[in-house]
């Protein structure tokens, strides 16, 4: 086993935990569904599985993860834009 594929399962296995971590979080109430935190987190570890997954040649899994990591990045922007417009409404 080379040093890349070395690399790409530590990232495999880091992003699974993230994922998993970020899950934990928001099921014990320590962070929000809609929080930069847990979306961030998603948004890495969803990044993680593409690379892992494409590397592997499940393309599945791969394509799943991009829609994920984009849901994830849409949501924060959308945060991102619902808390600049409520802040310039306020005088």
């Amino acid at each position: 086993m080379g040093a890349l594929q070395i690399s790409i399962e530590v990232i495999g296995w880091v992003a699974a935990a993230i994922i998993l971590a970020s899950y934990i979080l928001l099921s014990l109430g320590r962070i929000a569904p809609r929080g930069y935190l847990y979306q961030w987190m998603n948004v890495i570890g969803a990044s993680g599985f593409v690379l892992n997954s494409g590397y592997n040649g499940a393309l599945p899994s791969a394509g799943l993860n991009v829609v994920w990591a984009a849901m994830g990045l849409f949501t924060l922007w959308s945060i991102w834009r619902a808390r600049h417009v409520a802040q310039a409404a306020v005088p």
